[in-house]
C-alpha cells in the first residue's frame, strides 16, 4: 500500500510497503505516535480513501463505502445532541431496511443494556460524562452488528479511571458475546497511541513508524482470556512486565528514527 497526499511542501507518502493480514475474530492493535498512518490504514479498510498503489481486501472483495459488515468508532463520540441516547442508538439502524420502529427501539434497548446505560436512554448527551457518552457511541455501532469494529483512539478522551472501567466494558463485551449471525467474536482493528492499552486488549500489537508510515514492530500477546474481569491484575504480572517493556522499547527506537 502506498496511500499519499498533497502537503504544503508538495506530495507525501502517507505509507509505504505496509502488509498486513488480519484474521476473523482477531483484535488488533496499531500503536504509534501520531502521524505514522494509524488513521489512514483504518479509512483504508473503510474505503473512506483509496490507496495510490497497492491492494486491499477486506473478506476477500475490494473494500466499498459503505459497508454494512463494518462499524467505525472515533476518538469523540460525534453523537447528535438534538437526539436522545436511545435515538442516537437508533441512528444507523434507520438507514436499513427491514428494521421497523419498534424493533429499532427495541435493539437499541438491548444494547443500552449492554453497555450499562438502560437508565440514560431517555437523556440528552449533554446530560451525560464522557465515559457515559463513549458507552453510547459503542452501543451505537454495536446495534447494527458489525463483522467487523474499525476503532480510532475510542477511549483517549477518557481519564485514567474511566478509561480502565470502559476498556473492561468493551473487552467484556467482545469476549462474551457472540455476533448474532455467526456466533464469532467481531474482528477489531484498534488504533491507540497507549502502549498499556494495546497490550491489555490486543491478541496482536503492530507499532507503526512514521516518515513514511510502516510497521516497525510486531508482538503477538498471548495474555490467558477471557482478560475483562481482570485488566487491573493483569498489569502486575511479570508477563505482562514483559510485553510492555518490549513495546516501550519498540516506541522509543521508533522516536530515536524520527530524530535522527
Amino acid at each position: 500500500m502506498f496511500p499519499g497526499g498533497q502537503g504544503s511542501s508538495g506530495p507525501f507518502v502517507a505509507l509505504e510497503r505496509v502488509s498486513l493480514d488480519i484474521h476473523d475474530g482477531e483484535f488488533v492493535a496499531l500503536l504509534g505516535a501520531s502521524g505514522c498512518g494509524k488513521t489512514t490504514i483504518l479509512n483504508l479498510i473503510a474505503d473512506l480513501i483509496a490507496p495510490t498503489t497497492g491492494v486491499i481486501e477486506v473478506n476477500g472483495l475490494a473494500p466499498m463505502c459503505p459497508n454494512l459488515e463494518i462499524g467505525y468508532m472515533f476518538a469523540r463520540d460525534a453523537l447528535l445532541p438534538w437526539r436522545k441516547v436511545s435515538k442516537n442508538v437508533e441512528l444507523g439502524l434507520e438507514v436499513r431496511a427491514g428494521w421497523s420502529h419498534s424493533r429499532r427501539r427495541q435493539r437499541a434497548a438491548e444494547m443500552l443494556e449492554l453497555v450499562g446505560l438502560t437508565a440514560a436512554a431517555r437523556r440528552y448527551p449533554i446530560q451525560l460524562s464522557q465515559g457515559m457518552r463513549q458507552r453510547v457511541a459503542l452501543a451505537r455501532v454495536l446495534a447494527v452488528d458489525p463483522k467487523i469494529l474499525l476503532m480510532d483512539e475510542p477511549f483517549a478522551a477518557l481519564d485514567a479511571h474511566t478509561r480502565l472501567d470502559i476498556q473492561a466494558e468493551f473487552l467484556r463485551i467482545w469476549e462474551l458475546v457472540a455476533a448474532s449471525s455467526d456466533h464469532t467474536k467481531k474482528t477489531v482493528v484498534f488504533v491507540t497511541h497507549d502502549l498499556q492499552e494495546a497490550a491489555l486488549l490486543a491478541d496482536r500489537v503492530l507499532v507503526m513508524y512514521p516518515n513514511p508510515g510502516r510497521i516497525g514492530f510486531e508482538r503477538r500477546i498471548d495474555l490467558p482470556r477471557p482478560r475483562a474481569d481482570h485488566l487491573g491484575s493483569i498489569m502486575f504480572t511479570e508477563e505482562f512486565r514483559t510485553i510492555h517493556h518490549e513495546l516501550f522499547d519498540a516506541l522509543k527506537h521508533q522516536q530515536k528514527r524520527a530524530e535522527a
